[in-house]
């Protein structure tokens, strides 16, 4: 099972999303996403959050809000991805090879490329409530998600 952690810092109204490179065998290319990625040997959720923020944006996070676990399953494929929001952060934004920067205001985020699961959970990121849901896949189509 992979471990991930997914990150949406906030300016504005607007999220800053990464829209992922073309990389051959990556389901994520072309498509715009919150900053984030693999859990290493040893850290916390909350330790990879910044790690990953760091290295795809270069910005340092001087606060994170936990907002729930989401459960990605497709066929085989199974992932537990850590969900944050802030909007406490410094440095200058510097791009990494993952993929190129934007601030896309909250609600315009629907109009990008986004996961169809993704339009469920960040709906929920309005809200207060913790999110803890299941998304369902086939063949990287999406099925349907549940609350878990």
């Amino acid at each position: 099972m992979e471990k991930t952690v997914l990150c949406y810092l906030i300016k504005d109204d607007s999220y800053l999303m990464i829209k992922k490179r073309n990389k051959n065998g990556d389901n994520n290319s072309g498509k715009y996403l919150g900053v984030g990625g693999h859990i290493e040997d040893g850290e916390t959720i909350y330790d990879a959050a910044r790690r990953e923020i760091k290295e795809e944006t270069n910005l340092d996070v001087l606060e994170l809000n936990y907002r729930g676990l989401v459960k990605f399953i497709d066929d085989d494929f199974i992932e537990d991805m850590y969900l944050f929001t802030s909007n406490k952060f410094i440095g200058e934004i510097k791009e990494s090879d993952e993929g190129s920067l934007h601030f896309i205001k909250i609600n315009e985020i629907y109009n990008y490329n986004i996961w169809p699961g993704d339009r469920i959970f960040l709906e929920k990121l309005k809200t207060d409530e913790l999110i803890n849901i299941k998304l369902i896949y086939k063949n990287s189509e999406f099925i349907g998600w549940e609350e878990l």
